[in-house]
């Protein structure tokens, strides 16, 4: 390991583009503490300031705000006032829209079809559909910040802005501005650097919260033995929690590259007096066909019924409000039920849309390729429907046990989210994807230019399933 590290560095081409990619991050890092002009200096003192890391289970929140943190979170935004509040976030949401509707609008269809020129064009409606995701959500958080009640001025506002319509535009253009700069770096990463330059930046964002962590860990926990008391942090349950993590990662390794391989033969030609083709190889159906896109749409739908039953409770202050409103709260029971059952029917569907069985039957046959025991068309597709069905079952299932562990533990120990987000979720999802993704296209490099990889015994290939 130590040795290819080093082989790393020998290969100009590859030394150059993880330097560009370290310093694109370091950009991004610094533009996310940068903050939008005419804020107010106590807004930004208060959250310089040291956290209150006291104890509880909380760290999460409810309803709008539940939901800006939970978004914060996965895309490395902030919702304060920076330059880069927003994230990435307004990207991705975009290109998962222009994704659905390519499925379902047949001249988009058309278009991706068309191959480089096609792809082009989606890329660029992508990216005006961003522009116009950043300016409602934009609008939606500045409009919310003017009646934040942090600092004398009730909201974001510094004192030399004497015009709350002036700071709003002045937000709102920053914000989107910051988003726009947020998708040209993760353009130029994908050109000049290494790995996919989107994901590299979500990842860099949800890891500059990994100190904090430690941070909240040096002020709660006890170096003693409690028997896992509920109101204390000691010796046990640090350690359950970082064994916890190391089992996690593995898990999550492991299913990320698990396959489940489908044998392929090739038809054979005889040309003369030679036979070519017969090879068999195989066809890898990926277990976890989804990534994390069910979980964030399962996060975000969830925040729907928070938020209504919460405003229906303030509003309507009776016993069938509260009710509805503790029943749907964060970590109660149906909620966390709610949430496994949007995460296989979110599975399901991004799995349908991802996944196209018959047009993989049409293309094997044009290949001269076929699955040994079914007959190419029909047969082969409704067999690689069946199989994809089965395994999506148990990649449905892997997503809602990592999308529950942080939410139990932390109730069952009584250990803030700040900690136990960290052992499941997206967060980490995206983190071990993105570095196995890294890993893989470093591994490329040496490979290609006659250097052994990151494992003796090959490379770094997918499980098979």
């Amino acid at each position: 390991m130590i040795a290819s590290l080093v082989n790393v560095f020998k290969i100009p081409e590859l030394r150059r583009k993880i330097f560009f990619t370290l310093l694109v991050i370091a950009v991004y890092r610094f533009g996310s503490y940068t903050p939008i002009p005419g804020t107010h200096p106590g807004y930004l003192a208060m959250i310089a300031a040291p956290d209150d890391f006291s104890g509880g289970a909380g760290g999460t929140g409810s309803g709008f705000g539940g939901y800006l943190n939970f978004i914060a979170r996965i895309t490395g935004g902030s919702f304060q006032p920076f330059l880069f509040a927003l994230g990435i976030m307004p990207y991705i949401s975009a290109s998962i829209i222009l994704q659905l509707l390519t499925q379902a609008v047949p001249s988009l269809e058309r278009l991706a079809k068309e191959g480089e020129a096609g792809r082009r064009k989606i890329n660029e409606y992508t990216r005006y559909l961003t522009v116009v995701l950043c300016v409602i959500q934009a609008a939606v958080i500045c409009n919310t910040a003017q009646f934040i009640p942090e600092t004398q001025q009730g909201g974001w506002r510094g004192e030399a802005v004497t015009s709350s319509t002036l700071y709003f535009m002045v937000c709102l253009t920053a914000m989107t501005a910051g988003t726009v700069f947020l998708m040209w770096m993760g353009e130029l990463i994908d050109e000049f650097g290494i790995g996919n330059g989107i994901s590299l930046i979500i990842m860099a964002g949800i890891v500059d919260r990994l100190p904090a962590v430690g941070l909240y860990l040096y002020h709660n926990a006890q170096f003693k033995f409690a028997s896992f008391q509920r109101d204390v942090i000691g010796i046990e349950k640090v350690v359950l929690i970082a064994v916890m993590f190391v089992g996690v990662v593995l898990a999550v390794v492991a299913i990320t590259q698990a396959q489940r391989r489908v044998p392929i033969q090739q038809a054979k030609h005889t040309r003369g007096r030679r036979v070519y083709g017969g090879q068999r190889q195989y066809l890898p159906l990926r277990v976890n066909q989804a990534g994390v896109i069910p979980v964030i749409f399962a996060s975000s739908l969830l925040m729907l019924p928070m938020y209504i039953f919460e405003a229906l409770a303030k509003m309507w202050n009776n016993a069938a409000t509260r009710s509805l409103a503790a029943a749907f709260g964060y970590g109660s029971v149906v909620h966390l039920l709610a949430y496994v059952f949007l995460i296989y029917i979110f599975c399901y569907f991004w799995t349908a849309i991802q996944f196209q069985p018959k047009e993989m039957a049409d293309n094997l046959r044009n290949w001269g390729s076929f699955i040994p025991g079914r007959r190419p068309g029909a047969s082969t597709s409704r067999y690689l429907e069946r199989v994809m069905n089965r395994i999506t079952y148990v990649g449905a299932g892997f997503l809602a046990v990592i999308a529950l562990v942080p939410i139990v533990l932390s109730r069952a120990t009584n250990v803030n989210m700040i900690v136990t987000g960290f052992l499941g979720g997206t967060g980490l999802l995206i983190i071990v994807s993105v570095a196995l993704d890294v890993v893989q296209r470093v591994e490329s490099h040496l490979i290609m230019r006659h250097y052994e990889g990151f494992l003796a015994e090959g490379r770094v290939h997918g499980r098979q399933g």
